[in-house]
């Protein structure tokens, strides 16, 4: 076998390997596009799924997209939150495409995504906040508290509800 043979075939599974791998495995940064689980109707409160630590998103459109993310919920939908930095998947929502589904554990919920701006969105960011162990960065009064390193306060909130 020549070296150019061998080099070609690692070459092919090295491909393989990593769009099996694009394909299957979403994190943090590197984004999928399967998001996979089970086409389940949305409960009846969603409280009663709000145990998972973290969520698969996908949302619609090209390319796919599917990303790992925390949440809450209220009884009506699903709260998500991004620091106001021009991220990815907030853009995409804000261009139009805010179809999308949610997989907590093997069930996969399609819903639509709703930006929630103002001081409206600070009771949807106190629950994404109190489940998540983040800080809200200020205290009762209303102070801002220096110290607090990301701030959820400043963040983007999206409120995806059933489609």
């Amino acid at each position: 076998m020549s070296k150019n043979t061998l080099y070609s075939i690692v070459g092919a599974l090295v491909g393989i390997a990593a769009a099996a791998y694009a394909a299957t495995a979403p994190y943090e940064r590197f984004p999928g596009v399967v998001i996979g689980g089970e086409a389940t109707p949305p409960p009846a409160d969603w409280n009663t799924v709000n145990d998972h630590g973290e969520v698969l998103m996908k949302l619609a459109g090209f390319p796919p997209f599917v990303i790992r993310i925390v949440y809450s919920t209220d009884e009506g939908g699903v709260i998500t939150a991004t620091r106001p930095d021009g991220g990815y998947w907030a853009a995409r929502v804000r261009g139009g495409r805010r179809d999308g589904w949610i997989r907590l554990g093997d069930a996969t919920y399609a819903l639509r995504a709703t930006e929630i701006v103002g001081d409206e969105r600070i009771p949807y960011l106190e629950s994404y906040a109190a489940k998540n162990g983040m800080s809200m960065g200020y205290d009762f009064e209303g102070e801002v508290i220096p110290s607090v390193n990301e701030p959820v306060h400043t963040w983007e909130v999206f409120y995806w509800t059933p489609r």
